[in-house]
């Protein structure tokens, strides 16, 4: 791999240690360990941990400008029951944010958005092989209320700590209320697809100079472009998506959604229109590479016939006299000529040195 690929396997590592501290501090609650966080904002400005949901929800209420980010990882459906109870959830979306497995897509329910978001991150590996796992995916669903954000992550990865301590690092953003914080999570994701297709591509670059490599069709491996392929179409299906969502935000006024947060989302839309041309050039170079190996091996099957076929014929030559007088008389040819054996064997070797060396002017040796 190039000095870039690895600078940019350095870059990635680094954002993964990252990703994995969050210096949140999760609010003391009854819903069990699927709560991560829940904090109150006030005007952008993070208030002293509450003991309870209920706590915050209610501190949050009839007050213009506060909301509540409650932060829940893979809750199970009794815990988010509870949830769903105190914030006054429709039933199809709690059924989806605790089922999971669903495709990005943005919901109205009332004055509650309900957006989901698939999130990936690029599996490192030595070496891609025939069941490399390239992308790994997960899930983060989002409700945005007029005074609360609910998110629901689903997955090993996409962990909000960071973000959190962003979006506080600038209160003027986050006083906008919860759509800020859907814009900053949309973002978050789409800057990840921006970093997973940047990792695949160094991947398609190594297969594209294995196969056009001198000994290409010895080398590539028609099973790592195969599933180079799947991996690509799977993070298709994460990415392509979500751009409806994204232009129903960016486009059509909505309650929820602050009128200044509207331009951020078109931003995001543009991000993603990025990658979503990226992984449709992936596809179809891959494509190309995949043809490109198939033809090597037609070619080097064609060549090794010809070889064959030639050799068969220079064989055939002495076959075919050693057949016709059977090598078993005193002399040859014409029975008992003295110098026919030896004019026999030079009939033999002129024959098949002509042969080769037409095979070898014509390519086929």
């Amino acid at each position: 791999m190039s000095m870039v690929g690895n600078l940019r396997k350095a870059v990635r590592l680094g954002r993964r240690n990252r990703s994995r501290v969050d210096l949140s501090h999760p609010a003391r609650s009854p819903l069990g360990s699927s709560v991560v966080n829940c904090v109150v904002y006030r005007e952008g400005i993070r208030q002293p941990v509450t003991d309870t949901v209920e706590e915050a929800v209610r501190q949050v209420r009839g007050r213009g400008h506060d909301f509540v980010w409650l932060g829940l990882h893979e809750p199970s459906e009794t815990e988010f029951a509870e949830v769903a109870d105190i914030f006054g959830l429709h039933p199809l979306a709690v059924e989806d944010a605790v089922l999971a497995h669903q495709r990005p897509k943005l919901e109205s329910y009332g004055d509650v958005l309900f957006a989901v978001f698939k999130t990936v991150t690029y599996v490192e590996h030595e070496q891609l092989t025939a069941t490399s796992e390239v992308v790994d995916t997960g899930e983060i669903m989002v409700f945005a209320g007029r005074d609360f954000v609910i998110t629901v992550r689903h997955g090993r990865h996409g962990s909000l700590g960071p973000l959190r301590e962003d979006l506080e690092a600038r209160p003027e953003q986050l006083a906008k209320g919860p759509s800020a914080v859907l814009h900053a999570i949309a973002d978050h994701v789409v800057d990840d697809y921006l970093t997973v297709t940047d990792a695949v591509q160094d991947d398609i670059d190594e297969v594209e100079s294995e196969v056009f490599s001198p000994q290409g069709n010895q080398t590539a491996d028609a099973g790592r472009m195969y599933q180079l392929k799947r991996e690509l179409l799977e993070l298709k299906r994460a990415v392509v998506p979500l751009a409806r969502p994204l232009e129903t935000l960016s486009t059509k006024p909505l309650r929820t959604v602050d009128p200044e947060i509207r331009a951020y989302f078109r931003d995001v839309a543009d991000h993603l229109a990025r990658v979503t041309e990226q992984i449709t050039g992936f596809v179809a170079l891959l494509d190309s590479i995949l043809q490109a190996h198939l033809a090597q091996v037609a070619v080097a099957q064609n060549e090794d016939a010809r070889k064959i076929t030639a050799w068969a014929a220079i064989i055939a030559v002495p076959t075919m006299v050693t057949g016709m007088y059977g090598m078993n008389f005193d002399h040859m040819p014409e029975l008992r000529w003295t110098f026919g054996y030896p004019l026999a064997l030079g009939v033999i070797a002129v024959a098949c040195f002509l042969l080769h060396r037409g095979f070898k002017r014509n390519g086929w040796l």
